[in-house]
């Protein structure tokens, strides 16, 4: 949904698209803003019927076409390059990472508004850019940015659920439980038990979302003064932006760290609908649960130590080498602990990835971050050094696809220099940059009016019988 016809600017970018090499050096054309209309909710009202239209069009034509064959190893190797899903918002290519609506991260840095000039760019411009496939004017992200603040209010019942829960629980659990309580004021239950015509789903969704979007970054933070801070929570200031102000209810006002919180927000907030979260999301949606059931499956799936919760796992691994070798650990005193770690049954966290083949562009902008602002810190170096010395090891081992690094191999070190160093904490972040592209997305679920999600399944037996039947024939 990145080509629209209803405009009359456009930019060219190079882009290589989708997962078809014969397409890897083609010339795109993403679409600029150019309309001075400033309400999401009418841009998209124009853009549905259009998109509508086209999947109607891709179903009538081309609903027989065969997309791959599925083989026994996908089906027990969780479903691993088995195309079955329909994600608009962005697409994940193997060798070059994510595009956002066809947008490399480096394009987004440079087409999307900032705060400042050459700074990182606004999760207010990905989020529309998310929902419309057009990169955004400053002046629509702003009016955006105020429209998230003014939906941002927290029932004081929400916190009241929070508190219910020992002050010791996992921040995920608190978080989760406090996207459960906001479900009270869902928009898209209200309208369904009214009798909605389906063809509005979209609306009331639409509503959730925004609302979701807005409340989420309160609810966390509210979560991390609770268990930080004694408690004491920072009111939200709706003249920031919505990555300053989430760091500044985190109690962080530092300018470098309201930077690092808007590209942190960026770069988490979407990975194509494969991933556990995402998927989980859209599952949970395709039933007409309303966005805060879905989130919450989402928030959940996001907890597992194979998905969000290894950017935890991270920054306490990198601890442990600096607690047993010192900061000043050198490559071979390195490569030694990491074959430690192997030969323990353990896995090196954030290397390697179920999809990439290269290193992850999200790992690279934050290492162009830490190569700007703290070239000299002393665990930046030791994140240096492992990128040099992990990926031989774990080659040389020959078990693992991709030995590079993923984005949660950095964001730690990032978060810790600015004082932010509560590593069980730094899943919920995840969760908060996650809410853009799970919602973007499900809005667009119920706009297209995607099917009920009900994949089938097999036993052993099944399996066994087909191969054998397979094998004689």
């Amino acid at each position: 949904m990145v080509f629209f016809r209803s405009v009359s600017a456009f930019t060219r970018l190079r882009s290589r698209i989708g997962q078809q090499s014969s397409l890897s050096n083609s010339v795109r054309w993403i679409q600029m803003q150019s309309s001075t209309d400033m309400d999401l909710k009418s841009q998209l009202q124009e853009l549905i019927p259009e998109q509508q239209d086209r999947l109607k069009k891709l179903k009538s034509e081309h609903g027989k076409v065969q997309l791959g064959n599925i083989t026994v190893d996908m089906v027990i190797g969780g479903m691993r390059g088995m195309t079955g899903l329909l994600w608009e918002t962005s697409l994940l290519d193997p060798e070059e990472g994510i595009r956002f609506r066809g947008l490399s991260i480096p394009e987004c840095q440079k087409v999307l508004p900032a705060a400042q000039s050459g700074g990182e760019p606004l999760p207010e411009g990905l989020l529309w850019l998310l929902l419309t496939g057009k990169v955004p004017s400053k002046e629509q992200v702003e009016a955006l940015s105020k429209d998230l603040a003014n939906r941002a209010a927290v029932p004081d019942y929400v916190y009241n659920a929070i508190d219910a829960l020992p002050s010791t629980a996992h921040p995920m659990t608190q978080f989760a439980s406090g996207v459960m309580a906001l479900q009270v004021q869902s928009e898209f239950q209200k309208a369904y038990e009214n009798g909605i015509h389906k063809s509005k789903f979209w609306e009331p969704t639409y509503e959730d979302c925004l609302n979701l979007i807005a409340r989420v970054p309160v609810v966390a933070a509210y979560v991390y003064r609770r268990m930080y801070k004694n408690g004491d929570s920072i009111p939200s200031d709706k003249s920031l932006d919505y990555g300053a102000n989430f760091s500044h209810m985190l109690g962080f006002d530092d300018a470098k760290m309201k930077e690092l919180m808007r590209l942190y927000i960026t770069i988490h907030s979407d990975h194509e609908g494969g991933n556990v979260s995402a998927h989980t999301g859209h599952l949970v949606g395709s039933a007409l649960s309303d966005p805060y059931l879905s989130f919450a499956a989402a928030l959940n799936g996001l907890a597992g130590p194979l998905h969000g919760l290894a950017n935890q796992e991270v920054l306490l691994w990198i601890k442990s080498v600096v607690e047993e070798c010192g900061e000043n650990i050198s490559k071979d005193q390195l490569k030694e602990y990491v074959w430690k770690t192997l030969n323990s049954g353990k896995v090196v966290p954030g290397y390697g990835h179920g999809v990439l083949r290269k290193t992850d562009p999200r790992y690279v902008c934050q290492r162009e971050f830490a190569l700007k602002h703290l070239p000299d810190d002393p665990l930046f170096q030791l994140v240096s050094k492992l990128y040099e010395v992990v990926p031989p090891v774990l080659t040389e081992l020959g078990k693992v696809k991709n030995p590079w690094p993923n984005v949660d191999a950095h964001s730690g070190v990032l978060l810790n220099h600015y004082g932010l160093t509560e590593a069980r904490y730094y899943t919920v972040l995840f969760g908060v940059s996650r809410s853009l592209g799970i919602c973007s997305q499900l809005i667009w679920d119920r706009a297209l009016g995607l099917a009920l999600e009900r994949p089938k399944s097999v036993t052993m037996d099944w399996l066994e019988a087909h191969c054998k039947k397979a094998s004689s024939a």
